[in-house]
């Protein structure tokens, strides 16, 4: 059942002991919801936590900062940017897939199974439906949580340069600026740094470059053996993905990244009219239309 933010916020003031799920392969919007969300349902009393199946990159630490451990029987459960059970991991999805009771999300291609849905189509990022929802909880927005949102919103829309971005999404920004968000280091972080190994990955990304389609589909692959000569590990691809579509005339870039088990994984960049999400989903995968990321899963 589709829900409204005040809905959704009814939901959460009558529950206690509530699970926060992050999809695998984590990124800003999805731990920074998440993160935003259990700080705000802390301060109003809530017991809750946000777990995820997968290794969480450690520059993502600052978001969890501070948090006691809380451990208790999950009374209610949330997933926030997660659009199909399939993308909880292997673990999640066979323990939780039948028992999400509210999913917070973005993607037009949603297909979670949920009690409720919480869904805004048009969203920059997950974070902007949460910091509604915070509103509507009446919690203050302090500076932890503003970081937790700008987190999700400025790794979202890739720092506003994104297609996804509106004037929603610098309004917000400006709120969360104002509450004391530590955009200077946040963006330094993710935007300005790059750790030695993913810069050896993305060297070893560069050189695999393919272009079809009249030099309009820009293909790079990230394979096993890259990962062992950069000491790279699988969370620091999320960058190289936007890398194929930023060549002059590409419509499409695609990253292919081989997993653990032989099969790949499929990432997809569009520029122009373009549309990710439905190539995705010819594919079984999903995603956000026009530049936005998106994957499909192969």
């Amino acid at each position: 059942m589709k829900v409204s933010v005040s809905r959704a916020a009814e939901l959460l003031k009558n529950a206690d002991n509530i699970l926060i799920l992050a999809h695998d392969h984590p990124d800003g919007d999805t731990l920074g919801s998440g993160y935003a969300l259990c700080r705000g349902l802390r301060a109003i009393g809530k017991k809750a936590v946000v777990k995820c199946g997968d290794r969480i990159p450690e520059s993502y630490a600052f978001l969890w900062k501070g948090l006691n451990e809380q451990t208790f029987e999950p009374e209610f459960i949330v997933a926030v940017d997660v659009a199909d059970a399939v993308l909880l991991g292997v673990e999640f999805e066979k323990k939780y897939k039948d028992r999400i009771n509210l999913s917070i999300d973005h993607h037009g291609s949603n297909n979670l199974t949920a009690e409720f849905i919480l869904l805004q189509s048009d969203a920059a990022a997950v974070a902007e439906i949460i910091y509604d929802v915070l509103c509507e909880l009446n919690v203050m927005l302090d500076a932890k949580i503003a970081d937790c949102i700008y987190t999700g919103l400025s790794t979202d829309t890739g720092c506003f340069r994104y297609s996804n971005t509106t004037s929603r999404s610098h309004r917000l920004a400006a709120v969360l600026l104002d509450a004391g968000a530590n955009i200077n280091e946040i963006n330094q972080v993710f935007f300005e740094t790059k750790t030695k190994v993913y810069a050896a990955l993305e060297r070893l990304a560069l050189d695999s470059l393919k272009m079809y389609f009249d030099e309009c589909c820009a293909v790079i692959t990230i394979t096993q053996e890259m990962f062992r000569l950069s000491g790279a590990t699988d969370s620091e691809c999320d960058r190289i993905s936007a890398l194929p579509r930023q060549i002059e005339g590409v419509k499409v870039g695609v990253t292919l990244r081989e997993t653990k088990d032989g099969n790949f994984k499929a990432s997809i960049r569009t520029n122009g009219p373009v549309n990710a999400a439905l190539l995705c989903a010819k594919m079984g995968g999903g995603g956000h239309p026009g530049m936005g990321g998106m994957e499909g899963m192969y």
